[in-house]
């Protein structure tokens, strides 16, 4: 049996682990929106104003942090004020990148501010820059987040909201390199700029501009961003245009082409995945590592606002909807990124999983009034100790460490230390000992998420096929733990720190 050993130093803290690493995302495509939030208020399946009370029960339970909206590509086409005011008045249109179906705007700004109030999770407004104008992203912030008089706060309150919002966070574009308008970096970089002049600060609502990024490894685009706030290799505060820059990766089996499907897949397909998901790690470095030419004092945050799998759609359905299963195997590509997310905590300010209905690597499926909590989403629970926690150094020694097919992470938090273990062996259990040193621990309480098979799912006829469950194939030794983890499985353990 493979064996290795992990060493936590738990007197040794590091940076604090954001809350927004567990964010999500919610795109006008597919059933996400319609059929997954929003119900609309005439419907059976129990809602607040139109909003599926199920699905928030189920997001409220991992601590959602935040949610953005509405894109993703459909962002650079829509035009928000099309979605206010009476539903019934509201202009339709074509949802072109998506299944090119027809959007009748009954979910727009105020039903997405709902829902966020429901979630108890912060918004964050992807902008319109590909299509859109600076006067037109300029007002929805004034719409949005201004107090007082002012023509945008008239239109507000003529709908109903009386009270601004707290609207934070705020994407200046998506994809400008693609979807988005097709630009160069020199020219998205020179149009962030202008957008996020006309961004306003309003009353004490502090915008946190996030500047559209790069694709997987393109570093140049990043680079050309952080020029226009920061001098290489200087030690000047950067300019205060954008507090962040995205960068977007999925993690497929195989080439754009032909991704693979999402529940029939070999033994060799999941490695390449796991392969795939380690990768991140990589791309991580080398954009903070450009930024950190730029600004080396980490004030301006690398966000990773759409990551997830990608697989070819489900049989049958719309190839535009990216409806795809959800099988453990998605589940390891999760809690891998969660321990690269950690590990990058320093830079990393957000990450977004795509998507969180219905859509690509979603939490949750919706059949009706069936809800399905995928294997994805029972990591998220498992992990959200995590959020706002104080990140630990995990150093892997062994044989499974060196081959990548042991993952880790730990953070402190409450008293407490939690400690996230994946073994990757499709086959293979690893037996693994916790080194820890520098506390003293408690009792431990862990939990297992596993299934039989890598290609095990859930349904509305199986629900529970892979779901968590009490672990305790671990041991107390003078070291710290010892413990067995089975193939394909992904561990929780919680101790409490002895003082």
């Amino acid at each position: 049996m493979p064996n290795a050993t992990a060493v936590i130093n738990l007197d040794i803290e590091g940076p604090t682990i954001s809350r927004h690493l567990y964010g999500h995302f919610a795109e006008h495509l597919g059933r996400c929106i319609y059929g997954g939030f929003w119900v609309g208020e005439d419907s059976p399946i129990p809602n607040e104003g139109g909003i599926r009370l199920d699905v928030v029960e189920a997001l409220r339970a991992l601590n959602i942090p935040n949610l953005r909206w509405p894109g993703g590509c459909f962002a650079d086409e829509y035009h928000w004020k099309d979605g206010i005011g009476p539903r019934e008045q509201r202009p339709t249109m074509v949802n072109t990148h998506w299944g090119d179906v027809e959007e009748n705007n009954h979910f727009g700004t105020h039903e997405f501010m709902a829902l966020c109030e429901l979630l108890g999770a912060e918004p964050y407004i992807s902008g319109n820059v590909g299509s859109g104008t600076v006067r037109e992203m300029s007002e929805w912030v004034e719409y949005l987040t201004r107090d007082g008089d002012s023509p945008m706060v008239r239109l507000r309150r003529a709908n109903g909201r009386e009270e601004p919002w707290r609207v934070k966070y705020w994407g200046i574009g998506n994809e400008t390199w693609g979807c988005g308008g097709n630009m160069r970096a020199e020219y998205s970089a020179d149009l962030v700029r202008q957008y996020a002049t006309y961004c306003r600060d309003h009353g004490d609502n502090k915008l946190y501009r996030i500047a559209s990024g790069a694709s997987d490894d393109v570093y140049q685009w990043t680079e050309t961003l952080m020029r226009q706030i920061g001098c290489f290799g200087c030690e000047a505060t950067p300019k205060n245009y954008f507090q962040g820059i995205s960068v977007h990766y999925y993690a497929m089996a195989g080439p754009w082409e032909t991704k693979g499907s999402a529940t029939d897949f070999d033994t060799d397909d999941y490695y390449r995945t796991m392969a795939a998901a380690r990768r991140i790690d990589r791309i991580l470095t080398g954009h903070s590592t450009v930024m950190d030419v730029y600004d080396p004092g980490r004030t301006v945050g690398l966000v990773l606002d759409e990551w997830g799998t990608w697989w070819d759609v489900e049989p049958g359905t719309n190839p535009g909807f990216l409806f795809q299963q959800n099988t453990l195997r998605d589940a390891l590509v999760a809690s891998v990124h969660f321990d690269i997310f950690h590990k990058h905590a320093a830079r990393l300010h957000m990450a977004n999983i795509a998507q969180t209905v219905n859509v690509l690597q979603a939490m949750l499926l919706t059949d009706g009034d069936a809800l399905v909590l995928t294997p994805t989403y029972h990591v998220f629970e498992m992990n959200k100790g995590h959020q706002d926690a104080t990140s630990l150094a995990v150093h892997l020694r062994g044989e499974d460490a060196e081959t990548d097919l042991l993952s880790a992470s730990a953070s402190v938090k409450d008293g407490a230390v939690l400690i996230s273990l994946s073994n990757l062996h499709a086959e293979e259990p690893a037996e693994l000992t916790l080194d820890l040193r520098g506390r003293a621990v408690g009792e431990p309480v862990a939990r297992i998420l596993s299934a039989d098979r890598i290609q095990d799912h859930n349904t509305p006829e199986a629900p529970h096929t892979v779901g968590p469950r009490p672990f305790d194939d671990l041991k107390t030794t003078d070291r710290g733990l010892t413990l067995t983890l089975p193939p394909h499985s992904f561990v929780t353990v919680r101790a409490p720190l002895v003082t």
